[in-house]
């Protein structure tokens, strides 16, 4: 029931820890250990552990281990953590149901039967041997502790300029980013126009009081100042509102508890364009009169995430510019309810033809820093999950 091995050089503690049913008491203090298993979360009995004096990989854990109770420390690494074990396999199955089910909601599962072929929007994929100039996106090393995935592409012949086009665009990256998403913990989405970017972008990480943006409506300021002026916001709100929850960006400031690095996205001129999960940078925001977009989605929990969301964010794009075209709203009506924006799904008993050439899908590759292929988007497995309501032309 009670296990000392402080002050050893024990480098690695086993799943099979689990098998400890007894357990009530561990100390493993002052060791070499990088990461703590998943499987302490399911030793029945324990409720005590000292972890302390580790060089611990997950500095919010390390941050944990100096000043929590054991039961949120048992709980952090029960739901994924660092700690890889089954519970994080478990999570992510969970994850894969929730947004297979989200899916199928937002394409009207019971309805897309019905659907003729003639009637889906068209996405075309342009690959990177036909593209003279593809962009590519560069990751770091130091990516890999904080947030290890990204997924980008880039998206032509996107129609904002009509009625609430930008709005409706907006809103439907805000309801993504609850739902899929779950609330940008899974996983979180940002929008560039394309022709205000300057590549080769790369994806780095920086520390907190040297990574600076202009963010979406602000003035150029420091990641931490960035955040501190939040949370005085955050907490303004809450006495204003007299309520607990808070809107807007104030929602995800915990999101980066515990980093001793940020991560962001780099361009050409050395200007941060991109700081997950936080916000996007004025420098290249989307406008009206925008028609070519670079797409990125970001994720500290896994690659499939990353690709599950951006075939999503890809058919809701698809899904308004068909809108667009189809209701020839005015440029200057702007009286449309901010609420709309959920799917914009059609009546697949109109059996409408496509109105409009194909958005253009153009694939992009993330490389390590010595150009080794990490990942490329879309490849030929991706879009397939939205297959039902897209035409892909490959």
């Amino acid at each position: 029931s009670r296990l000392e091995a402080a002050d050893n050089e024990v480098a690695e503690l086993g799943a099979d820890i689990a098998a400890l049913a007894a357990l009530k008491s561990l100390d493993v203090a002052n060791n070499q250990l990088r990461e703590l298993p998943a499987a302490l979360a399911d030793c029945p009995r324990l409720k005590e552990a000292n972890f302390r004096g580790n060089p611990l990989r997950d500095k919010r854990l390390e941050k944990m281990v100096h000043g929590c109770q054991t039961k949120a420390i048992l709980e952090y690494l029960r739901a994924g953590g660092r700690g890889k074990g089954k519970a994080e396999s478990a999570r992510e199955e969970a994850r894969k149901k929730k947004r297979e089910k989200q899916q199928k909601k937002d394409g009207g599962d019971g309805e897309q039967d019905g659907l003729e072929e003639t009637s889906k929007l068209l996405v075309k994929v342009l690959h990177v041997s036909e593209n003279p100039v593809p962009l590519v996106v560069k990751a770091s090393p130091g990516v890999k502790d904080v947030r290890p995935f990204i997924v980008c592409c880039v998206l032509k012949g996107v129609d904002l300029k009509p009625g609430n086009a930008l709005k409706r665009f907006l809103a439907v990256q805000t309801k993504l980013h609850e739902d899929i998403c779950e609330k940008r913990t899974a996983a979180t989405i940002a929008t560039h126009d394309l022709q205000l970017i300057k590549g080769p972008l790369m994806f780095d990480v920086q520390p907190p009081d040297e990574l600076k943006i202009t963010p979406l409506g602000r003035k150029e300021i420091k990641a931490k100042d960035l955040l501190r002026q939040l949370q005085l916001e955050a907490e303004e709100q809450r006495k204003q509102k007299k309520r607990q929850n808070v809107s807007g960006l104030h929602k995800y400031l915990q999101l980066l508890d515990g980093k001793d690095n940020y991560p962001c996205l780099v361009d050409a001129e050395g200007a941060v364009i991109s700081f997950p999960p936080i916000t996007n940078s004025e420098k290249t925001k989307i406008r009206k009169d925008t028609r070519d977009l670079f797409l990125e989605v970001t994720s500290d929990t896994s690659l499939q995430i990353c690709k599950d969301v951006m075939d999503t964010l890809i058919l809701k794009i698809a899904e308004l510019n068909r809108f667009t075209l189809e209701n020839k709203e005015d440029s200057g009506s702007d009286n449309e309810s901010d609420a709309l924006c959920g799917p914009v799904n059609l009546n697949p008993s109109q059996d409408v033809q496509p109105t409009s050439l194909p958005l253009v899908v153009e694939q992009v590759r993330v490389v390590d820093t010595d150009g080794n292929l990490k990942v490329l988007y879309p490849s030929k497995t991706d879009l397939t999950t939205v297959s039902s309501l897209l035409t892909v032309i490959r």
